[in-house]
């Protein structure tokens, strides 16, 4: 039970003193990073199920006509 409380106590104090917290202008421009990433890669990932689903459709669902 010792080690637990060394460990939750060191790590608060790291957190307290070694880690560097984003500013605020720097949390906001990369959160539009991440949310513009997001939105590419859901267009991409839209427009590979459409290309597939036509694909499936036009080709190999009509072969069992």
């Amino acid at each position: 039970m010792e080690k637990v409380k060394l460990y939750v106590k060191e790590s608060y104090n790291e957190l307290l003193t070694k880690v560097t917290w984003p500013t605020w202008s720097e949390l906001q421009s990369t959160t539009g990073v991440v949310l513009i990433g997001l939105l590419i890669f859901t267009v991409f990932v839209f427009i590979m199920d459409a290309v597939s689903k036509g694909i499936l459709n036009e080709v190999i669902y009509k072969l069992g006509q």
